[in-house]
């Protein structure tokens, strides 16, 4: 067995691996090691073959390789060690850890700090409760989007899709133009469950209907794919009787969320958030576990991969300051996801005299609101938006200035107001 030692491992060469990896060498941390499962850098993002990639970060629309290349570019002259076709299979809280591959067989590595970039995988029909057989036909939309570009598979010629996320949205666009029918996009809730950029673009651009407050009850077919029934649901998701509906069809595709990749950070007996379902972290991005930092959507998932980007170098910063033992609060503070927030992160913050960035999502629609950052019933921040919504997360980043005013002994709390209210949604 091959034993090596490294300052940061780096586990998972998407676009928040990727960013960590850049940002922590040109910070000057050496004897850096990044492992990627798959046979190229990028992860998701290289069969994301369509634009709207890098609008924030580069401020022009990119393809999602196009957006990957400019990093590997980068990275490619760094001092970075990259390994691939690696898998790693366990890590412990000593932050030492073992990985597979066919050159060097198995590997035991011992890191003074980790950065867990593993991502984040769909939900899949077990999880949604669909009744009937298990034909084929059925696939989650990140599969679909894995044959029709990179495999350059067709494989339906009428779709049903269950579920409104992004990438569901996308597909159903891009079967459009590959000559499928899109008999229809059936979303359970009242509302789309991803951007609005993508409903217009994608669905209202190419004629796609797509129908709310409405599920899949059950798959028809023993071998392949039939049909599905849909039906109605009401304000509690309970399905409607007699509203059922049977769409002949050969494909399933759904887009029912997705969930961070936590089998290496349970291994490891890092926390878990039950709201994000993603590793409890601090503002540097350390999880509960010294020396192990997460970032991208291993801790929560979000929907510009720029935030992506941002989350790994934060978490790039985090770990030189801990590889060099630089002073940091010995103590942490909860942050508090308040009146209307949801997936907040971070949860925890350590005093280091930087800028504190805030990830978090709206409960519900509200227009003309206002974001507050509260601490002992006082008002430390405030800022107005017009409209947000449950779908698209807010980033606020508060000056380092700001932050040093922060009581390190206090709780603070974000919350949501709609016309100086907390709103009761």
């Amino acid at each position: 067995m091959k034993t090596i030692k490294c300052n940061l491992l780096i586990i998972g060469a998407g676009p928040a691996g990727l960013a960590a990896a850049i940002e922590a060498d040109r910070l000057g941390i050496r004897d850096i090691l990044l492992l990627e499962r798959n046979d190229e850098l990028g992860g998701i993002l290289q069969q994301c073959i369509h634009d709207g990639f890098g609008l924030q970060r580069f401020k022009e629309q990119l393809s999602g390789p196009a957006y990957a290349q400019r990093f590997i570019d980068e990275i490619k002259q760094s001092n970075v060690e990259i390994k691939l076709r690696t898998m790693v299979i366990e890590l412990h809280q000593d932050k030492s850890c073992y990985a597979i591959n066919s050159e060097d067989g198995v590997l035991e590595i011992h890191p003074q700090a980790v950065i867990l970039a593993m991502g984040c995988r769909e939900r899949t029909r077990n999880q949604v409760f669909i009744l009937g057989d298990r034909p084929g036909g059925i696939m989650t939309a990140g599969t679909l989007q894995r044959y029709m570009n990179i495999e350059g598979l067709i494989p339906g010629r009428k779709a049903v899709i269950l579920g409104s996320g992004d990438i569901g949205m996308i597909m159903a666009r891009r079967m459009k133009l590959e000559g499928i029918e899109v008999e229809g996009v059936y979303e359970i809730m009242p509302r789309p469950g991803g951007l609005q950029r993508n409903v217009f673009q994608c669905l209202q651009d190419f004629d796609i209907p797509l129908h709310l407050s409405t599920s899949v009850k059950s798959t028809h077919g023993k071998y392949h794919l039939e049909g599905v029934t849909v039906v109605a649901v009401d304000e509690n998701l309970k399905q409607i009787a007699g509203t059922e509906r049977f769409i002949a069809c050969d494909l399933l595709v759904l887009s029912v969320g997705l969930i961070p990749e936590n089998e290496l950070s349970e291994m490891a007996q890092i926390p878990i958030s039950t709201v994000t379902k993603g590793p409890v972290v601090d503002n540097n991005l350390m999880t509960q576990v010294d020396g192990i930092f997460a970032a991208g959507n291993v801790t929560s998932v979000f929907d510009l991969v720029d935030y992506v980007s941002a989350s790994g170098e934060t978490a790039a910063r985090g770990a030189a300051n801990y590889i060099r033992e630089e002073k940091q609060s010995a103590t942490s503070i909860d942050v508090l996801a308040g009146k209307n927030v949801t997936s907040l992160i971070p949860m925890k913050y350590r005093k280091n005299g930087q800028a504190l960035e805030l990830y978090f999502r709206s409960k519900s629609i509200i227009r003309a609101a206002s974001v507050h950052i509260m601490q002992q019933g006082q008002e430390i921040y405030k800022r107005k938006f017009q409209i947000v919504r449950p779908e698209e997360m807010i980033k606020l980043q508060l000056k380092a200035d700001l932050v040093a005013a922060i009581n390190p002994r206090q709780a603070i709390t974000v919350e949501i107001r709609e016309n100086g209210r907390v709103s009761d949604e």
